[in-house]
């Protein structure tokens, strides 16, 4: 025979295309359409229901960007289609290559009960099941006019991230608002040619493939295209047999579950995603309602509960499908949040409100983290996720690495401290699945564990305004239940997948370390202020739970308990993955500014009631000291007298306009252009920077990726570089408390900056203050520090600890991590001597090694700010500022302490007396992260604390108040043991990195 498959795939492809897939509506009728354009914000629907509405024309265009429009329509059905299937049919002006991202809408019932969105890829919502001639049908479409950022025009700057700056013009034409008829044997075929199609194309030549080829075939010969509907019915009996053969015992199982990647914020502001989430939920809601055996999986409990505010039917609706067991919370977090720059309390927080929000709502505690879309994953999760009850980790992020192919899709990750957790990554790299035949024969082709493991997850909707799985999806997934030639599909709780990979693979690979994701790592410094803010929100919110918990044990204050879980929460949702990574569009990281302030301003208000409290009225200076190292004269965790004044430092001016700073701990040369030349350990001798080079040198990077532009940095940036050496004044002096402070001013472009680097009494830390007003386009400023260290590693710290990255570029691995992460510190060290880095807002950094005659330098730069401008066209323009610092002759607990005294520096308060530390602790290597009182407000002490340097520790954790008795919780606060009798102590015992937390019983 000859080989006609060529054109059996052709012909069925158009006529699907073409004629199938537009039968689906049969008769259809227009809708008389009014309309209420909004001036404004979005409003609730029960004032949308009573707008007056004049008559539209559809045609007409309409929606300004991020605008509401309200349609009315209504209709009468014809008498003709009685007990038929009715829906509308509604085209808004959609852009059908696309999947979201553009208009959608909600249509409401007149009583306000919520009916399904209208999206691209899903523009119908069912109206009457069985329709009577004559009934009347009236409906209100709640329409929004969100732009479309990334569009056709891919990364080219827009003013419509903003509504400040966003067109006025209508953006939109509406193409269609009918009634029409629904063919459920047209959509039947639409679906069997669809699957077939898709499964013909993916398999090898064979008698599998040319038997689907033949019916299709057939069926097309039945099928009369001027009377689809009518001839429907009679092409599908020819594709029974082929839909029939069932699938091969030993074929791969897809784990489907609905999804709809719902970004909190991204290339629209939270009060969008709020709708956006009404609407994909309602969809869910009824599509569950209609089906039999479909799942939809949905994280993220801010997101269920900006329903609960401000959606409340939609929430019934919610509540009723959770009940039923079909729609599943996912992931156990706030948001899916950043988890590579939050800190450790800032994680276990999205655990605990997560958990605690699906407890309370639902009766239920989710199993796993879902978290498929954030930039790479942090080392430390694994301890964080099982010590909060998780028992298993999903993502598909790391199938988006521009060099290196992951090695596993169903593996244990270990963490920095040792512990595992069973995790799993799609092998159809995506989590958008639809389900394709492309889709299931790439699950089968790349599962990297087929040897043992059975299958695999997939995620299956379209996201971010896409409105989730649609009734084609499930229809798709019936057919693919067993099917010869593909992998089985069936609709499971990711739960009940886990549970099955534990038992198939006892003894799973391993994945030592940090996920790094090769892609995206400019995220670790785009929108600084963004960065800057969840930094500070973080810390001061660390220290209102001390001084509220040390005034309720000690004075009978009342705690703050719902001000403080309101603070969280807002500083959680800002952590979300296209919010701190700073890739949201402007209005995003404007709200965002906004929402850091008033965080710090109510927390700074309870950290200053909690402490006038704990001092008591009167005139008597004091510092309140909340980290947990002792200062000198002054206890941890403690407020008392300030310290007085070791010796000042001396200044020096050199004869070739250097000047030398020097206190009894280090001497630090500054050149004249405002550079460090030399910082020596006066005890050892060791100097700090590399031979013939300067430290402290700004430079200034040509920075425009190949895509992405806030996302990437493309390793080709480091080819063009400009130091900044001119200087337009310097001046040193020493002030009245003995600090030496050395002021520069440059200017460069058409930016300046102002810096001035401080080295006070005692101090092994240099420390420059910056202030530069960036007025800089698609540029990239790091600061170099080139250091005489012999560092195999550098450790950068992460949540509870640090991690070791070595230093060369020996694999292809190693040389894609040319921008990494850090948080507080980061270390270069050689056995005897070490040189670290703080900040307190600075995330990336990177690192080189030079060789000269064989000495090493190790050059640690770190990364200040960058000016992409997509999707922001204006990122970081102004005035922004850095903490950095420089410490000479440090290890890892010199870093430790350092980092977090630049984060929480010491408060001037005046009261009657100081206050004496509430828990305290000993062991080299102990550290406390936080004290608190209990989530469940008993009353009881939460303190909770860590192995610092990566070693065996013991240790003894203090509390200066009656108490009853201590037991062990886990990072969310449930019990894991019975408790032991307690006088005021306990001894820990910790691992290297392990985090500990202690719940204490008042007396």
């Amino acid at each position: 025979m000859h080989d006609d498959t060529a054109l059996t795939l052709g012909r069925a492809s158009r006529v699907l295309r073409e004629r199938i897939i537009p039968a689906v509506h049969s008769a259809s009728r227009p809708l008389e359409v009014a309309a209420h354009e909004l001036p404004g914000e979005p409003i609730p629907p029960e004032e949308g229901l009573r707008l007056e509405f004049s008559p539209y024309t559809v045609g007409t265009p309409w929606g300004p960007a991020w605008g509401t429009t309200w349609f009315r329509v209504r209709a009468t059905v014809p008498k003709d289609w009685a007990g038929r299937q009715v829906e509308i049919a509604v085209d808004l002006g959609f852009d059908t290559s696309r999947t979201g991202f553009q208009c959608e809408a909600l249509v409401h019932r007149p009583d306000g009960t919520p009916l399904k969105a209208l999206n691209p890829q899903s523009q119908h919502a069912t109206v009457l099941d069985e329709a009577r001639g004559g009934e009347k049908i009236e409906l209100f479409l709640e329409a929004a006019a969100n732009p479309e950022i990334h569009g056709s025009r891919g990364f080219v700057p827009t003013w419509d991230g903003d509504i400040r700056t966003s067109s006025t013009d209508p953006l939109y034409v509406t193409r269609r608002m009918d009634l029409a008829v629904f063919e459920p044997e047209v959509h039947g075929l639409a679906l069997d040619v669809q699957v077939l199609l898709e499964l013909a194309e993916q398999l090898p030549e064979g008698r599998r493939r040319h038997r689907i080829l033949e019916s299709l075939d057939h069926a097309l010969d039945v099928l009369d295209l001027q009377d689809i509907p009518g001839t429907a019915a009679g092409a599908r009996t020819c594709l029974v047999e082929p839909l029939s053969s069932p699938a091969e015992t030993s074929a791969h199982t897809v784990s489907a579950v609905g999804h709809a990647h719902i970004d909190s914020a991204w290339l629209w502001p939270i009060r969008e995603t709020i709708r956006k989430v009404a609407r994909t939920t309602t969809s869910m809601a009824e599509l569950i309602d209609r089906t039999d055996d479909f799942l939809y999986g949905m994280s993220s409990a801010q997101q269920y509960a900006w329903i609960k505010e401000h959606r409340p039917r939609v929430w019934q609706r919610v509540r009723a499908a959770v009940a039923k067991g079909r729609f599943l919370p996912l992931g156990g977090m706030w948001v899916e949040s950043d988890v590579v720059m939050p800190t450790g309390e800032s994680i276990v927080r999205q655990f605990s409100q997560g958990q605690r929000f699906f407890e309370r709502e639902f009766g239920i505690r989710c199993k796993g983290v879902w978290l498929p879309d954030s930039f790479g994953y942090s080392p430390s999760l694994p301890q964080l996720m099982r010590r909060s009850g998780f028992e298993w980790f999903f993502t598909q992020k790391i199938s988006w690495n521009q060099v290196n192919v992951f090695p596993h899709h169903t593996f244990a990750w270990e963490g920095i401290d040792g512990s595992r957790i069973l995790s799993h990554f799609p092998p159809m790299d995506t989590y958008n699945a639809q389900l394709s035949g492309e889709e299931l024969a790439k699950a089968t082709s790349q599962f990297r564990e087929s040897r043992r493991a059975s299958g695999s997850i997939a995620p299956v909707g379209y996201g971010d305004g896409g409105g989730g799985t649609t009734r084609e999806m499930v229809g798709r997934s019936r057919r693919l239940s067993g099917l010869e030639g593909s992998a089985v599909v069936r609709w499971e709780h990711p739960d009940d997948f886990f549970d099955r990979a534990q038992e198939e693979l006892p003894d799973p690979p391993v994945w030592v370390g940090e996920l790094y994701l090769e892609i995206h790592r400019a995220t670790l410094t785009s929108q600084h202020r963004t960065k800057q803010g969840n930094r500070r929100s973080e810390h001061l919110l660390i220290e209102a739970e001390l001084w509220a918990a040390t005034a309720a044990v000690r004075t009978g204050a009342e705690y703050p308990y719902a001000e403080l879980d309101e603070l969280w929460q807002l500083t959680l949702l800002h952590q979300f993955h296209d919010i701190l990574p700073g890739t949201s569009i402007a209005w995003v990281h404007r709200e965002a500014q906004a929402a850091y302030e008033q965080i710090q301003e109510r927390a700074e208000a309870l950290i200053s009631d909690s402490l006038a409290s704990l001092v008591g009225p009167g005139d008597v200076p004091l510092e309140a000291n909340s980290t947990p190292f002792k200062q000198p004269g002054l206890p941890a965790l403690a407020v008392g007298a300030p310290q007085q004044q070791a010796t000042p430092v001396q200044l020096t001016q050199l004869d070739d306009g250097a000047v030398e700073l020097r206190n009894d701990q280090v001497a630090v040369t500054i050149t004249g252009a405002g550079h460090i030349r030399s910082a020596r350990d006066l005890a050892t001798g060791r100097e700090s920077v590399a031979p013939g080079k300067e430290a402290g040198v700004l430079q200034l990077h040509q920075d425009f990726p190949n895509k992405w532009d806030a996302w990437d940095v493309d390793r080709f940036y480091r080819n063009r570089v400009t130091e900044l050496r001119d200087v337009s004044s310097f001046a040193a002096e020493v002030t009245d408390d003995g600090t030496a402070v050395v002021s520069v001013e440059r200017r460069f472009s058409t930016s300046s900056l102002v810096q001035r680097l401080i080295l006070e009494p005692g101090s092994r830390t240099l420390r420059i203050e910056q202030s530069t007003d960036w007025r800089e386009t698609e540029k990239f400023l790091k600061v170099a520090f080139p250091l005489d260290v012999r560092a195999e590693h550098t450790a950068a710290e992460t949540q509870y600890g640090f991690q070791r990255r070595v230093t060369h570029t020996n694999t292809s691995w190693e040389a894609a991590k040319f921008e990494t992460s850090m948080h507080r510190f980061v270390l270069a060290e050689e056995p005897g001597f070490g040189v670290a880095l703080v900040n307190d807002s600075i995330y990336g950094y990177d690192v080189t090694r030079d060789v000269h005659d064989a000495d090493i330098t190790t050059t640690v730069r770190l990364s200040l700010l960058r000016a992409p401008r997509f999707p922001d066209p204006e990122t970081d323009q102004g005035v922004q500022t850095h903490v950095y610092g420089m410490v000479i002759g440090a290890d890892v607990a010199d870093a430790t302490k350092a980092g977090i005294e630049m984060n929480l520096p010491r408060r001037r308060i005046s009261g009657r007396s100081g206050v004496s530390p509430l828990v305290r602790c000993t062991g080299e290597g102990v550290v406390i992260s936080s004290v608190k009182l209990a989530d469940d407000r008993s009353g009881d002490l939460i303190v909770r604390v860590y192995e610092a340097l990566g070693r065996r520790a013991d240790g003894t954790v203090f509390v200066d108040a009656p108490v009853l008795s201590v037991r062990d919780v886990s990072l969310i606060e449930d019990d894991l043991d019975q408790g032991v009798d307690a006088e005021g102590s306990v001894d820990v015992t910790l691992r290297p990195f392990e985090v500990r937390t202690l719940r204490f019983t008042r007396a």
